[in-house]
């Protein structure tokens, strides 16, 4: 794919290592950011900052420019409407969003391509679940089977357990309403509804250790994009969801009273913020795993494998940040090499792109273990 230049908006605690490699592997890179100075030293004043604006940015786009937005999922809107003005490809790390749909064929008649969904959670979610599944498909025959569990769960917390049972990185806003939005996922082969998500808390163990986990937004249309719809007959579980540490949902009870309540939400991630961030001497963790199990018409197990990945970092350089941006990164590298695409997509998940992804994360440090 032909991209003049690379333009990467916003430099918050999440974006250095992505931006680092891409500076590192010599690709022409413009970065933006509302503050320059903060910026300019999370990237240990390696590239020129420039201050962020939308007119600004707009005219720095030339044609078959690539924009990369770390900003709130609420902006990404009005940036892929310039991508489509300027003729440039659009790339973040954000959920897909209905409203992108009225986009779709102004991309694929600039032959462009607007690819969501690349980071951590979702992003290396997608790329294990892709893995887990064409090797599911090349080793067991859906006519032998009476049943399929599947299970994607991914959560940031910190290695040392608080009070608190979690800390954070960035604004609180975004988990406060992630809880706050229904969730939608299969169990006991029927689609169920969870208006608020930390109503349906199982505890599990994985490793030995305790957690506790919950599903998260809307898992159905991961079935399609899974390519798992001519299993749909026999799904007894497919959910995408939130991991977190064992005594989470005890200390979090007065937050769940809040949303149900419809506290203002902005006001409680503000307090939560004061209190819960990380310090410089801690360290973070990631854990992601995704899980298949299929039986037989005996209730046999035939299929049973788990795919993860467990990393720990110093909070200056998290274990979270590197996750996301780094597979940002890789991703870009992907878009680079790949030719003809246009239009709306997730991150890449056809196996040649998938292995290219997996063996770089291996090299910068973060491996995919199986169980």
């Amino acid at each position: 794919m032909n991209v003049k230049k690379i333009h990467w908006i916003g430099v918050g605690l999440s974006s250095p290592p992505g931006i680092l490699h891409l500076i590192k592997h010599g690709h022409n890179l413009e970065v933006w950011n509302r503050t320059t100075e903060k910026a300019s030293r999370l990237l240990n004043h390696k590239i020129n900052i420039n201050k962020f604006d939308l007119e600004k940015l707009r005219l720095a786009l030339n044609p078959d420019d690539l924009i990369i937005s770390m900003l709130p999922a609420d902006k990404h809107l009005d940036i892929a409407k310039i991508a489509i003005n300027r003729k440039c490809h659009f790339l973040n790390s954000s959920y897909y969003d209905s409203k992108y749909a009225i986009l779709e064929k102004d991309f694929v008649t600039n032959k462009k391509v607007f690819m969501c969904e690349a980071g951590l959670d979702p992003g290396i979610d997608h790329i294990l679940a892709s893995k887990l599944i064409r090797d599911f498909k090349n080793t067991t025959k859906k006519n032998d089977l009476s049943s399929l569990n599947f299970t994607s769960m991914c959560g940031g917390f910190p290695l040392i357990p608080n009070k608190f049972k979690y800390k954070f990185s960035w604004t609180p806003l975004g988990v406060l309403k992630a809880l706050k939005s229904t969730a939608k996922y299969i169990e006991d082969f029927q689609k169920t509804e969870a208006p608020f998500p930390f109503q349906k808390i199982e505890n599990i163990k994985f490793n030995n250790e305790k957690f506790e986990t919950y599903p998260n937004r809307d898992s159905i249309p991961y079935i399609e994009a899974y390519q798992l719809t001519e299993y749909l007959s026999i799904l007894e579980k497919f959910v995408r969801g939130t991991i977190r540490l064992d005594g989470w949902s005890n200390a979090w009870k007065e937050i769940f009273l809040k949303i149900k309540n419809d506290e203002d939400l902005e006001n409680l991630s503000n307090e939560l913020w004061e209190v819960n961030q990380y310090k410089r001497n801690e360290k973070d963790r990631v854990l992601l795993y995704v899980k298949l199990i299929a039986k037989d018409k005996q209730n046999k197990k035939v299929y049973d494998k788990i795919l993860y990945i467990d990393e720990a970092r110093d909070i200056t350089k998290s274990a979270m940040s590197q996750c996301v941006s780094l597979t940002l990164a890789l991703t870009v590298e992907c878009l680079l090499n790949n030719k003809d695409i246009s239009g709306i997509k997730r991150i890449f998940q056809d196996d040649k792109n998938v292995s290219y992804m997996l063996k770089n994360l291996d090299n910068l440090g973060i491996a995919v273990k199986e169980v």
